[in-house]
């Protein structure tokens, strides 16, 4: 099998905090035309400037966008997106396995359900305190409509973004949402995290797969779609709210209201195939892109060790 073999020795924070971060910015390269689709359909009968143009399935959606926008419209953001993934991605995923292992009572061999789910929310809780400016900026930037080539765009840059929300809404605008997207993480982190880690566990167990891609590939796509299932709708109403101008919406609570009051309840998954597609290949490589950048940082890490 290609790739690197486990080491004996296990990762060391550092290492899995930057090979978390690492891995993650990789897939967001890879899947973020997904991801700003999967934005511009949530916001789609919500915002008066999408009126004119109308987006039909991820394909459409990205192919309207580089036609009316542009070529480079898809990766609109995407410096505040990987400024994200090496924040928030270090912190919920490469932490997780250490916070497991803090919440797990001494002397026992395997972390029950109850400790992997308490060890995602907090993770999950920690990276989105630290990462929620990012988020912000880089919805914006997924969210704003730039029609013809030289189209009006509120920031020029990612740095002009955080000046101008901190300037013209407050400082406090930049953590816009913070509550409800810790708990949208929350849920997130643990489907992802805590489906990972049983799944890979029981094909471990059950001996069907080795410790190598083919087990961490599996085990990646089902974590990507559990997470997607119960984390859609807090997500619609996430990026609604964090998208709205100041005084659109009260609360989240009033935009969720709101939201359904005009569109209905299956408003909550618009989106849901842009999410799945993105959220299954992004768990897909990042999972893997991680296991092995554990590896050959951990290899060449001994290797420097060595005396020899």
């Amino acid at each position: 099998m290609v790739g690197f073999q486990p080491s004996e020795v296990p990762p060391t924070t550092v290492v899995k905090l930057l090979g978390a971060g690492t891995a993650a910015c990789f897939a967001d390269l890879l899947t973020y035309p997904l991801d700003t689709a999967k934005v511009r359909l949530q916001i789609q009968g919500e915002n008066p400037a999408t009126q004119s143009v109308q987006y039909r399935g991820v394909l459409g959606t990205i192919l309207t966008m580089v036609r009316t926008e542009g070529p480079q419209s898809p990766y609109s953001g995407l410096v505040a997106g990987l400024q994200r993934q090496m924040s928030f991605a270090s912190i919920r995923i490469g932490l997780y396995n250490s916070v497991k292992q803090f919440y797990t009572p001494k002397g026992t061999d395997h972390s029950n359900i109850a400790v992997r789910i308490l060890a995602g929310c907090t993770t999950g809780a920690m990276a989105v305190t630290c990462a929620q400016p990012t988020d912000v900026v880089k919805v914006r930037f997924q969210a704003t409509i730039c029609l013809g080539t030289g189209g009006d765009r509120k920031y020029r840059g990612t740095m002009e973004a955080y000046r101008t929300i901190a300037k013209e809404e407050g400082v406090k605008c930049l953590w816009k949402e913070t509550l409800p997207n810790i708990t949208r993480n929350a849920i997130v982190n643990c489907a992802e995290m805590v489906t990972f880690d049983i799944i890979k566990e029981k094909l471990l167990d059950s001996h069907l797969f080795t410790d190598n891609f083919p087990c961490h590939f599996v085990s990646a796509f089902g974590a990507g779609f559990c997470a997607t299932v119960v984390a859609s709708p807090v997500d619609v109403v996430k990026t609604r709210y964090m998208n709205a101008p100041s005084g659109r919406y009260r609360s989240p609570l009033h935009c969720m209201l709101k939201m359904v009051a005009q569109e209905g309840p299956t408003a909550f998954y618009k989106g849901f195939t842009p999410s799945f597609l993105c959220l299954g290949a992004w768990n897909v490589m990042m999972f893997v892109t991680y296991e092995q950048l554990k590896r050959a940082l951990m290899k060449v890490q001994i290797l420097r060790e060595s005396p020899f």
